[in-house]
């Protein structure tokens, strides 16, 4: 993060300082009140708009000339007094809180503040992407209301005692202070104060943007559109001139998100027509030779509201500036090439949900029933999905809780806890249109006292006495949760297989708090592999080494190494020895790992501790530690500290390095 002088303390805004003293205040110190601005926005707005809006907020927070003032060619002094940076901060916390407030006076000055400048044509503008922690961060942000955010901004990036953070959110509106200070509070705490270095990355930088092209294919379109609106205004106007005026019926709230659209005539209006949407019988899956989305039937109670599906399609291809839009990662946006195939229209938890299917995506819209708020439009990226990975999907999240809509070949469904293997698995309705109960999600945060997850049963018609777990990422299509277990030197390697029998819940339990990690990240199936088994030393016990490697539907991976000593408690977690992004390790088309950590014996003596997998024929440990073994584990003498480098050969010759 760029560094920049501190100006005073002011609990307060203050007199309105002069206009050249108001710029070079904001000139000087523009990236840290740029990003003050687009921490505190919504997140609801997404990541280009939030740039955007931030951007917008503070050059246009600049006062107005007073009588009195001289105006001059040239921008202030550098080091403006720390009264006027102190005002111009107060401007743009005000204008950022006021996007998220509810009441009319403050929408109507979100309103008066809507961003003309800069403007972006034909690109995206994204902050450089993080890593874990900084993605955990922006989620937890995510889940808490605007005043909060400003608060943890205020304290952290601006180094604000307490009492000057309350002033300034007292002075901006904040009806509880007390409860934003309190939440911001909590939310530094949790992360060991690592919160201000990450609030400080490139992740919520909206100064050092990645940039992308906007769908071409839409803009295209939008081009066309706009000469066919010219022209027919233009007929328009010369009708209005022969024709006698007749009142017009007024348009219904909204009208301008939901019957937006482009003109017939094109592929893509036919691609937008609910006449013309796939949709399959009740009993086409359990005749079918593939078994995924494609044989979804269309079900729901409003499969043929026209009108319903006709604005769902119509938001997809052009959603306006008040749709709510997210995407997993990996996953595009664009409008679909050809009709999509319906899979649900309905009504859930108040809310018309439609799912659409265009056989890369599983898409989902919904709306209110009330008409109070705004339409929101999901994407999920879905090829390549199966009888596990296409077995649900999330229709509706309140409260924590979600609830699904279930494959047609689902003949069974319960939910359980990662983090209690022992206890039985609870049985889950649905209703016959396949939408379950509400299930409770994992808890927010950096909390981990319970992973629920659900247990399916899939039909014998399509396959005897298989169950299976999936897990809620955060994304529309949960995660298939797998295990594969140990082999011994020479064997071969055991091939991920449900996660329902007794070793795959004991491994899980252990490991469960590690998928905290993979929220959003548009994760397709985890798998942990018990990589080794290994007798550790002074009576230590036996221990084991398991590799969790996250699959994306885009295609990397992702691993977690971790060392698991004996516990007392079936759900103690385990030690995280090693991470690497991008991978193939533990994986099918890279079957190895070696890993290694330190360890100190119930005695108190010190131990490097290595294990492979089971084509590892000899391990060597360099620097600190000097050793070598002719086995797929390790164990010797090793001082507390020192940089320790580990290697192994592989049965074909290969040599293979330790995890990150």
């Amino acid at each position: 993060m760029p560094t920049h002088r501190q100006p005073n303390h002011h609990a307060s805004a203050g007199e309105r300082p002069g206009i050249d003293q108001a710029e070079a205040s904001l000139v000087e110190h523009y990236p840290r009140l740029v990003r003050l601005a687009y921490l505190t926005l919504p997140p609801s707005l997404g990541r280009h708009r939030r740039v955007l809006t931030a951007h917008a907020i503070v050059q246009r927070v600049l006062p107005g000339p007073r009588k009195g003032d001289q105006l001059s060619r040239v921008p202030g002094q550098r080091g403006a007094t720390g009264s006027a940076y102190a005002w111009v901060r107060g401007q743009v916390l005000r204008a950022a809180l006021a996007y998220e407030q509810p009441s009319r006076r403050w929408r109507a000055r979100v309103g008066a503040l809507r961003p003309t400048l800069p403007l972006v044509v034909g690109l995206r503008l994204f902050p450089r992407a993080g890593g874990s922690e900084e993605l955990a961060l922006d989620q937890a942000l995510s889940s808490v209301a605007a005043p909060v955010r400003a608060a943890l901004a205020l304290r952290l990036l601006e180094g604000l005692p307490d009492y000057i953070v309350w002033g300034l959110l007292d002075e901006a509106g904040v009806s509880d202070v007390a409860a934003a200070l309190r939440t911001a509070g909590q939310l530094a705490s949790e992360r060991g104060g690592q919160a201000r270095k990450l609030l400080g990355t490139a992740e919520f930088d909206p100064c050092t943007v990645q940039t992308r092209p906007t769908d071409l294919l839409r803009r295209r379109q939008r081009a066309r559109i706009t000469g066919a609106a010219v022209a027919i205004t233009l007929a328009g106007l010369v009708a209005a001139v022969a024709l006698p005026d007749h009142s017009t019926a007024r348009r219904p709230a909204g009208a301008d998100v939901a019957d937006a659209g482009p003109a017939g005539g094109t592929a893509l209006s036919r691609a937008l027509d609910p006449a013309l949407l796939e949709r399959a019988s009740r009993d086409e899956w359990a005749n079918a030779s593939r078994i995924d989305f494609s044989v979804w039937p269309a079900r729901g109670d409003r499969i043929d509201d026209t009108a319903l599906l006709r604005r769902a399609l119509r938001v997809w291809g052009s959603p306006g500036r008040a749709v709510q839009v997210s995407a997993s990662a990996g996953t595009s946006e664009v409008p679909p090439a050809q009709p999509p195939r319906l899979l649900y229209a309905g009504e859930v938890d108040g809310t018309a949900v439609v799912l659409l299917h265009d056989g890369q995506r599983v898409v989902r819209y919904a709306e209110p029933e009330s008409g109070d708020g705004a339409p929101a439009l999901d994407f999920a990226r879905t090829d390549g999905a199966e009888v596990t990975t296409a077995a649900a999907v999330v229709v509706s999240r309140s409260r924590g809780r979600a609830r699904y809509l279930l494959a047609p070949w689902i003949a069974a469904s319960a939910t359980r806890d990662l983090l209690a293997p022992r206890t039985p698995a609870q049985g889950l309705d649905f209703s016959e249109e396949g939408v379950t109960d509400p299930v409770e999600g994992p808890a927010p945060g950096d909390g981990c006292t319970a992973w629920p997850v659900m247990q399916l049963r899939s039909s014998e018609k399509i396959v005897e006495r298989h169950s299976f777990l999936v897990a809620d990422l955060g994304d529309l299509a949960p995660a298939h949760l797998t295990y594969a277990a140990p082999a011994g030197p020479g064997a071969p390697a055991h091939q991920p297989g449900e996660a329902v029998g007794g070793p795959a819940l004991l491994s899980w339990a252990r490991t469960a708090c590690s998928l905290r990690t993979l929220r959003g990240s548009g994760v397709r199936a985890v798998n942990n592999w018990a990589f080794a088994e290994q007798r550790l030393p002074d009576s230590g016990g036996r221990s084991t080494w398991v590799c969790t490697r996250a699959d994306t539907w885009r295609g990397p991976g992702r691993i977690l190494v971790q060392f698991q000593q004996p516990a007392n408690s079936p759900s103690a977690q385990g030690t995280v020895v090693a991470e690497a992004g991008d991978t193939a390790s533990c994986g099918r088309f890279g079957p190895h790992i070696l890993a290694g950590t330190r360890w100190k014996s119930p005695s108190g003596k010190w131990f490097l501790l290595a294990a492979g997998d089971r084509d590892v024929t000899r391990m060597t440990a360099g620097g600190s530690v000097r050793a070598g073994v002719s086995a797929t584990t390790m164990a010797v003498p090793a001082p507390r500290e020192g940089a320790v480098t580990l290697s192994a050969r592989l049965s074909g010759g290969d040599i293979l390095q330790a995890a990150g």
